[in-house]
């Protein structure tokens, strides 16, 4: 059973590869600032929840997702364009 949650783990933090690479590659973000805040706070809230529980696999997984998010969020300020 603990595959599923690996195979969960690697697709779900891969997603924010292809958006990621391309923020840096053109220095602005294209995903919603909204979006972007929510995902960081939820991921990092459950990172820690999941951190205080034990469950390794949602831990490692909200903590790729936050640091995605991060960085799309300091591109997205940096290039001015967050209320786009």
């Amino acid at each position: 059973m603990h595959i599923i949650g690996y195979i969960g783990l690697v697709t779900l933090a891969a997603s924010w590869i292809p958006q990621t690479f391309d923020t840096i590659k053109e220095k602005y973000c294209r995903v919603n600032g909204y979006f972007l805040v929510l995902n960081s706070i939820g991921s990092f809230s459950l990172m820690l929840y999941s951190f205080f529980l034990g469950d390794v696999v949602f831990s490692v997984l909200n903590s790729m997702t936050s640091v995605g998010a991060l960085i799309n969020i300091f591109y997205k300020i940096r290039s001015g364009n967050s209320k786009k």
